[in-house]
Formats: C-alpha cells, sequence, structure tokens
C-alpha cells in the first residue's frame, strides 16, 4: 500500500525502490541512504541450511529485499536440485547422491563418506533430478529412498508424490512370484495396503523382493540416463535407515 516514486510504472514495479519508498513514506522525504541488511549470527545459522550446496556461502540468504517473494513450489524444488548439480560439478565431485528423504540421505552419505554438497534433496522429483544428470553427468551417481517410493521407481513412475498415483500391489506380487513366493505369499502381497507391509511379508517368507525392486529400480533410473556416462546404483532403506536392498553400481547403457 506504499506510494510508488515519482514516474514508477503502477504495473510491475522495479523491485529494487521497494526499500527506498519505505523509508520515504516513514520519513516524508525521499531519502539518499546507503541501506545494509544483516542477519546477527548468520554464519552459524547458515550451516544448518541447504545453502552451502547451493552455492550460498558465508552466511544466510536474504529473501524479500526485492519485494519479489516466489512461493514453494515443485518448480522451485527442481530448479534448487539442479543447481545442488552445477555446485557439486564445480567442486569436481565425482560422486552425487539423489535422496527421497532425511534417513535415506544420512544413510548413503553415512555409507560412502560423501560430502554435504554431494548430497541432492530429491524428494518425489526423481525425474527431475535424473534427467538434468543425463545432460550434466558425474562418474557415479547414486539414488537412494525409502522402499515405497523406490517401488513406486521400480513400476516406473519419476514423480514419487502420492498424488501421482499408487504403487500397483498386483505387480509387487508378480515380482514377489518371481523370487519363488508361494500363492498364498503372493495374495497376501497383492491384498498389502502398503508397500511396506508388503516387504514384511515377503521378508518373514524368505522371499527377496528388495533385491528385485532394486533391480527394477535400477532400470527406470538408466533409461532416464541414457547415454550418460557413468556409473549408477540404487539403494533401499526402512524406515530405521537400515538397507533392505542395493542394485550396482553397474555402467549407465543405452
Amino acid at each position: 500500500g506504499l506510494p510508488l516514486p515519482p514516474g514508477e510504472p503502477a504495473i510491475n514495479p522495479v523491485p529494487r525502490h521497494m526499500i527506498r519508498t519505505a523509508l520515504g513514506a516513514v520519513s516524508g522525504y525521499e531519502p539518499d541512504v546507503e541501506v545494509t541488511v544483516s542477519i546477527p549470527g548468520g554464519q552459524d545459522m547458515a550451516r544448518h541450511t541447504l545453502n552451502g550446496r547451493l552455492g550460498i556461502v558465508g552466511g544466510l540468504s536474504v529473501l524479500g529485499t526485492t519485494g519479489i517473494v516466489v512461493p514453494f513450489s515443485c518448480a522451485a524444488w527442481i530448479d534448487s536440485i539442479h543447481r545442488g548439480v552445477d555446485v557439486a560439478r564445480a567442486l569436481g565431485l565425482r560422486h552425487v547422491a539423489g535422496c527421497t528423504g532425511d534417513v535415506s540421505e544420512r544413510a548413503t552419505q553415512a555409507l560412502y563418506g560423501l560430502p554435504p554438497e554431494a548430497m541432492l534433496e530429491m524428494g518425489d522429483f526423481a525425474g527431475g533430478l535424473l534427467k538434468y544428470l543425463r545432460r550434466h553427468p558425474v562418474d557415479h551417481i547414486t539414488v537412494a529412498g525409502g522402499v515405497a517410493k523406490m517401488t513406486k521407481l521400480a513400476q516406473g513412475f519419476l514423480d514419487l508424490h502420492s498424488r501421482r498415483g499408487q504403487a500397483d500391489m498386483g505387480r509387487v506380487a508378480d515380482l514377489a512370484r518371481a523370487q519363488g513366493a508361494t500363492a498364498g505369499v503372493v495374495a497376501d502381497i497383492a491384498r498389502s495396503h502398503s508397500v511396506a507391509a508388503a516387504f514384511a511379508l515377503a521378508i518373514e517368507a524368505g522371499v527377496p523382493l528388495g533385491p528385485a525392486v532394486a533391480r527394477a529400480a535400477w532400470q527406470t533410473a538408466c533409461d532416464v540416463l541414457a547415454g550418460a556416462d557413468c556409473m549408477l546404483d540404487v539403494l533401499l532403506f526402512d524406515r530405521a535407515g537400515q538397507m533392505v536392498a542395493r542394485h550396482g553400481p553397474h555402467p549407465v547403457t543405452r
């Protein structure tokens, strides 16, 4: 609701005038000042953010000084994934890991001893990560996540969010059958209310469902990365961060 400076267009005002306009409204005249925006303790707080992975170092990034605020969106998340890849490549890192959440990220980082800049918070956007890495590859790519999201990747989903669909339990049951599950176990898995429940049934029956899902998820990722000269592996973790299955690393094939 602040008045615009003289000559400023009414539509899409130039954001850099916003602080000046606010100061003018308070003082009653056009101020001739230099404004510094700072955050006490910003360097310490920045260590607890993802800024370092995005190339923002030495403190926190300050939003709002331009007058433009972009709400959280899928596009913004995917863009942050891309910038994370750019930073990793600029640092000369040869191995990056895209993970669906905190549990898989911590477990993968501990497994490989990767630096924070190598960890890409993929979330549900497996396609957004893999398509960018196809054009901007590194030597070794790890894709990691919980059994439910990796099962969706195994079934060809590249957006792993629940709104894009649920894992097909019939196909999970078919994988179990191919791994030697009895008719009764196959039927129970097909009726399971969740992937986690299906995995529990398979583990109890001694059926290696995890490796089958990991292989299928690896193939989905490989198909997206086709043409990239890199190694690829897929890791599955349970909710406690214990590895359920692993496939690779193997070279990506066309």
